[in-house]
């Protein structure tokens, strides 16, 4: 008897993975330039802050509430931004955007006092936020799997050269005095850059059929309230607590920021219990990368930003340099920042995944602590050379976090959750710049105003590496690959 041999049938083909939009890559162009539009904004008025108190007056609060107040408007609105991209089209959302961002700056080169200046900052970040959480949603949208990666990869060079320009011609813009505008300048160069980000959106972005979320629903308002008074409860007194000699009321607002931050969330169940749409979406907080890359990211970027506000400010006030000479020095800072992100988006991240950004963070906080020791041990007679090594370790650190946090954190993430997750991680990254410009200026100036300017840099950059310690620990949470395919063979 003679046995027979099954043959098996063919498998089916696999299905071809999506093309991806033909004008993605230049799409992604216009994406980066509104980050580098937002980036700019941060990094230039740090600089600046000085010459505009000089002009207006004012206690150290106000230096901080000219940073703050952009950072902390951008994080209030951004998840609603977000969500409003999931209802009307990112495309249409990205343009009004774009062009509210570029009147509001115009408003800010025109202000006639502090108040005024302050005011049109909030402007200006409220309509960031219809802005720049589109940028992921489309990126989501345009491109296919395989690419997703290389294109959050470019936003760390991109996002690195960009903390180069916004020191430098912050202080260049600053000094020249241009047609007698000053510090003005900083702001009125948002002009042609908003209008060319305009008219390239409408140009290349793709149309909003394609990138409006299916059964989006309509906005939460009731929770658009509730988060917001959440956010301002807690940043508003850690800004202002410190000159006003904390009294009762600042502790009493950032505790209550907690039960509304609760009673926000149960708004929100009750919301979807009801079919309706909530603000955040629910299912993102059952992944673990999303929500370990928020508590992650809250830390890390509240370190970023107030080191950079108090750097600038240790250099100016402490030390007497001009805008220029303090954006200039912190060239290297910048320079490690692309090398981090170029390694870690093109060779690290996509192999070693988490341990690149445990790798970044110990980097970082010993670049940190480099610029504590350097303050100390040059004091008056430090230069910008002797800030060289410290500052390239510190930048190297930043952007070798920068490129697989985005990744490891949208990993997972469902087309119909992609509105929200972009408004929460960029509203996280606000946020703790929020926090990070409150905490660590506050420390700066009350531990200046005993002890000196010195003294209270190397302090404040003593915190700093301790905030990138606790990231550290925080990041052992996330998923050790975005995806599993990215981990390397055994």
């Amino acid at each position: 008897m003679t046995s027979q041999t099954a043959i098996p049938a063919p498998a089916a083909p696999a299905a071809p993975e999506p093309a991806g939009y033909r004008l993605r890559w230049a799409a992604l162009a216009v994406i980066l330039a509104a980050e580098v539009m937002d980036l700019l904004d941060t990094t230039i008025v740090g600089v600046a802050s000085p010459a505009i108190q000089h002009d207006f007056g004012g206690g150290d609060a106000q230096i901080q509430w000219i940073s703050a107040s952009y950072t902390l408007a951008f994080a209030v609105l951004l998840i609603t931004g977000g969500r409003l991209g999931d209802l009307f089209g990112r495309k249409r959302l990205f343009v009004v955007g774009a062009a509210g961002f570029t009147v509001a700056s115009v408003l800010c080169a025109s202000a006639p006092g502090a108040g005024t200046l302050i005011a049109a900052r909030t402007v200006q970040g409220l309509f960031a936020a219809l802005l720049i959480p589109q940028g992921l949603g489309l990126i989501k949208a345009m491109f296919p799997p395989k690419e997703v990666g290389a294109a959050f990869g470019l936003f760390g060079p991109v996002l690195g050269l960009s903390s180069v320009l916004g020191p430098t011609l912050g202080g260049y813009l600053t000094d020249a005095d241009w047609f007698g505008t000053g510090w003005r300048m900083v702001f009125l160069i948002n002009l042609p850059l908003g209008v060319l980000a305009v008219l390239a959106a409408l140009k290349v972005l793709p149309v909003d059929r394609t990138t409006r979320t299916p059964g989006a629903g309509r906005l939460d308002p009731v929770g658009v309230l509730l988060l917001s008074a959440a956010v301002l409860l807690l940043v508003y007194p850690l800004v202002q607590g410190r000159e006003l000699g904390w009294p009762l009321w600042t502790y009493a607002a950032m505790a209550a920021s907690l039960p509304v931050l609760r009673l926000f969330t149960v708004h929100q169940r009750r919301v979807l219990h009801r079919g309706g749409t909530p603000l955040i979406e629910p299912s993102l907080f059952a992944k673990r990368a999303f929500t370990s890359a928020l508590a992650t990211g809250l830390v890390f970027f509240a370190a970023v930003s107030g080191l950079l506000l108090v750097f600038t400010l240790y250099l100016q006030l402490g030390l007497g340099w001009t805008p220029l000479h303090s954006g200039l020095s912190m060239i290297p800072l910048s320079l490690g920042i692309v090398l981090g992100a170029v390694l870690s988006g093109a060779v690290l991240g996509p192999r070693y995944g988490r341990k690149v950004l445990h790798a970044g963070m110990a980097v970082a906080a010993a670049g940190v602590l480099g610029l504590w020791a350097s303050v100390e041990h040059w004091a008056t007679g430090l230069t910008s050379w002797e800030l060289v090594p410290a500052l390239a370790a510190a930048g190297l650190g930043l952007g070798l976090i920068m490129a697989p946090f985005f990744d490891i954190a949208l990993a997972g993430v469902e087309d119909s959750e992609t509105g929200s997750a972009a408004g929460v991680l960029n509203a996280q990254q606000q946020l703790g710049g929020s926090i990070g410009v409150a905490l660590l200026g506050t420390a700066f100036f009350g531990w200046a105003g005993s002890d000196g300017f010195r003294h209270a840099a190397g302090w404040t950059y003593g915190l700093t590496a301790g905030l990138f310690a606790v990231t550290f620990v925080v990041a052992f949470l996330l998923p050790r690959h975005a995806r599993p395919q990215d981990a390397p063979e055994a």
